[in-house]
């Protein structure tokens, strides 16, 4: 496993396994495959309701916990501090761990300010060793950026070969955040897994347009986090560190990028609407 080191010296894998859309009953098996099959980094979320069978699975693995790398998210209904306090508790106690390595703010709605303050206060009290946040745009990033005491460690964005986040990307290098991808396949969005480009250049690689689109994100420093509840497609999905893509390879797939979400806007009401409607 190759990592990264946020900005506050903490080592992150630079691929890992993510849990959203597992269902709490085949979750604890899944996360045991995977870290069973070399995964170290297990993405969760309190708006997912999987947190125990992580907890469950990171008991029973036999992996010591210093080797793990759990990341869970404060869902927009815990927003505020008082609130997410609480929740952050809450899911220390679901994960059954005395630490959790990163927190993120899932969506940035609700009083998120009053949400970092409170994960601000576990970093310092030592229970939480980074934290960041998850779909911030590079407005509500550098917002963010410029008024808290701790700098975010990662935004957790979408990101995939159809959209790279260039610009996202800059402004998070600029301040120090590392990138990171959910959704690296699109889930399977625009025909991603037979894409003509990604396969060809997959072949000369004797790889699957999945491993190279993989390949692609981390060589351009983005951390990653498929997800499979398959367990030969989570070999498959970390079994991409003995090869490099060429120059050429790399500018053939950033010609892919549609530079828009597959999936929804922040700037859309509707969707903003539906969101803030959510209770985990």
């Amino acid at each position: 496993m190759e990592y990264v080191t946020l900005n506050n010296g903490i080592k992150m894998p630079v691929l890992g396994y993510g849990v959203y859309q597992v269902s709490n009953e085949e979750c604890e098996r899944c996360v045991l495959d995977a870290i069973s099959v070399g995964y170290r980094s297990i993405d969760t979320a309190q708006a997912y309701g999987n947190e125990e069978a992580v907890g469950n699975a990171i008991k029973k693995c036999g992996v010591p916990r210093e080797e793990l790398f759990i990341t869970t998210k404060v869902w927009i209904s815990n927003g505020g501090y008082e609130k997410a306090k609480t929740s952050l508790r809450e899911s220390l106690c679901k994960l059954q761990s005395e630490y959790i390595d990163l927190v993120l703010i899932h969506q940035p709605f609700n009083d998120y300010y009053g949400t970092y303050r409170a994960m601000e206060e576990a970093y310092k009290e030592g229970w939480i060793r980074a934290i960041g946040v998850s779909n911030f745009y590079p407005d509500r990033l550098v917002d963010l950026c410029n008024f808290v005491e701790v700098k975010p460690a990662v935004n957790q964005v979408e990101t995939h070969v159809f959209q790279q986040q260039a610009q996202a990307h800059e402004y998070m290098v600029k301040y120090g955040v590392q990138h990171e991808s959910w959704g690296p396949f699109a889930e399977g969005r625009n025909d991603f897994f037979t894409n003509p480009v990604l396969t060809k250049i997959g072949e000369k690689y004797n790889k699957s347009a999945a491993q190279t689109a993989l390949r692609f994100l981390i060589q351009s420093g983005v951390v990653v986090i498929p997800k499979s509840t398959h367990k030969e497609r989570m070999i498959q999905n970390i079994d991409v560190f003995d090869f490099v893509l060429s120059g050429e390879d790399m500018e053939a797939i950033q010609a892919l990028d549609e530079k828009e979400s597959l999936f929804f806007s922040h700037y859309d009401p509707a969707m903003v609407e539906m969101l803030t409607g959510l209770h985990q």
